[in-house]
This record gives C-alpha cells, structure tokens and sequence, in this order.
C-alpha cells in the first residue's frame, strides 16, 4: 500500500543538531513532505532548514506547546501518516522512516513509535532508561491488554512516532496544554477509540539524555502534574507507580550487570528524588504556589496554562 508521508519536526535554536538529522533524512528510502515549526530560534536554525524545505511554519516562542505545537503542523500535512522527530534525534540509517510506517498498512494501526538507542556520551542512567523503554522486540498493544501492562500500555514517544491522521482527527488531535507526556495522552485516546499502537524495534534513531538528579527530579514533577490533571488515564489504566517500581528492579539489575557498583548510592539518591517529585507534582494542587514554578522543568507553562 503506497501513503503518503510527512514528517515534522518542532524546531528551537536547533543548529547544534539539525545539519546531520535533515543530512540524515535525505538519504531516507522512501520519499516524504518534510514540514518545520520553530520556535523564532535566535541561531541559525531557519537558515540551515531553508536549504531543505520550504515548508517552515514560525511561531511565538511564547506559544509553543508539546501537543498544540505537533498539532498545527499535522493539520497543514499533506500526508496520511505524519512522523515527529524531535531535533536532537538521529536516524540510525536510511531505512528508519520506511520502516515505522510500515506497519500502517493494518488498519488497526493508529499510532507507532520506534527505537530509540543511547548516544555513545550518555550516562548510564540514560543508557538504562532507552534500554528499558525501547527492547530489540516490537509489539503491539491495544486496549484489551491494560490490566497485563497498565500504565505501559499507552507508551509512546514523539522523539520519534507515527500517528495515521484520520486517526489523529478521530480523537480530536494531540490536545495542547499539556505540560508534557502529550504522547501519552494521544496513546490513550487511540486505545480507547479502538485502535492499536505499535512498537517497531527495527525503525531506530539515536536519541537520549544525561539528566542531572535535579533535572529528573523536575521531569517527573511534571509528569506528576500531568496525571494529577488527566486522572482518567490512571482510572483507566493504572497508576504510573507500578511501571515505576519494575523500572528501578531493572536499573539496579543494569548497574550490577555492567559492574558499575560506584553509581550504586547515586542510584538511589537519584530514583528518591524522582519519587519524590513525581509525588508533588501529582499533588501539586496542594503546594504553594510560589514553589510550584520553583519545581517544574517547564516553568513558563505555568504562566500561560491557568493551571495557578
């Protein structure tokens, strides 16, 4: 079945990374509409995409957002499937994007994501973590596995995912005013319209992340906050906790496994502290809001969300 594709890629202050994805890109098997949407970058970032496509979408800095941002520009794609990349990630080879649409040729099929491998320089924290959530398997999950995998059921990542439009358009679109997890939420509304998600482990990028204590700490303070305000994820599949918990079994597993005894304390000072921000942010109504912003890794949300 031959679809057609678009692929998009939220931009801001991108220069670092973006000459060896679009590089990357180019030389994809199968043909695409590639659309940008920045942020009003302050480096090069538009000069550098201007040489690749002409369909570049300038926003506010001040109104970007994780849903709304991916959905504006899915609305102006001209393709069936639409893939998001983020900027910092990087197609293993060429086969990435023919490979993570594949799998729409089933109807089923609402949305997919693909591998994502660590970085050579990436902590072994960040390490653990692309190993944890992106295994050499694929699969495919739909809402009648929920009580086998809960909250893991609705997993996706738009660092690098899929999504068929018509689909997109069925659940009203990827909702905007979320602090963050907006793929979370999109998997789960497909779910519960009755379609599936798919894993493809054979579609790979590079991508990952070495966060600081601190900087975990705010992540999962939002994370938190996005499951304080969509509970209707947890009643219907499962609170977060329980992933949390197989997910720290299998990072002290890692450490030992790769003898890396010496990281053994950070290890639980830095799951603690996760733990501890994902606790407040999931009852951040409770907290003064004066150290709400203080917490968060996405502060200026804060400001035009209403949510204070």
């Amino acid at each position: 079945m031959q679809i057609d594709i678009s692929v998009i890629i939220p931009t801001y202050n991108g220069a670092t990374y973006l000459p060896k994805l679009l590089e990357k890109l180019q030389e994809q098997s199968i043909k695409f509409e590639l659309i940008i949407i920045d942020s009003s970058s302050r480096d090069e970032t538009v000069e550098i995409v201007q040489k690749y496509t002409e369909h570049i979408i300038i926003i506010p800095q001040s109104e970007f957002d994780h849903g709304g941002t991916r959905t504006k520009a899915a609305k102006e794609a001209s393709g069936e499937i639409v893939v998001f990349l983020t900027q910092d990630a990087l197609p293993v080879d060429e086969f990435a994007i023919e490979r993570i649409v594949e799998v729409f040729d089933d109807e089923k099929i609402g949305a997919a994501y693909g591998r994502q491998i660590a970085y050579p320089e990436t902590s072994i924290f960040g390490k653990h973590l692309r190993s944890f959530n992106y295994p050499a398997e694929s699969h495919f999950r739909s809402y009648a596995d929920r009580d086998r995998y809960g909250m893991k059921t609705v997993f996706l990542s738009d660092s690098f995912a899929a999504y068929r439009v018509s689909a997109l358009e069925q659940i009203d679109w990827i909702k905007d005013g979320l602090i963050s997890s907006e793929d979370s939420y999109a998997g789960a509304k497909m779910l519960l319209a009755g379609y599936q998600l798919a894993y493809v482990a054979k579609a790979t990028v590079f991508h990952s992340h070495s966060y600081t204590i601190i900087e975990e700490f705010k992540r999962y303070f939002d994370i938190g906050v996005f499951y304080n305000r969509q509970r209707w994820i947890q009643d219907e599949f499962g609170k977060a906790e329980g992933e949390g918990g197989r997910y720290v079994k299998s990072e002290l597993k890692y450490l030992i496994r790769d003898h890396a005894y010496h990281q053994i304390p950070q290890f639980f000072i830095r799951n603690g502290m996760k733990y501890i921000g994902y606790k407040l942010g999931n009852n951040y109504d409770k907290l003064p809001s004066s150290i709400i912003r203080k917490l968060s890794m996405h502060p200026h949300w804060w400001d035009r969300s209403g949510a204070l």
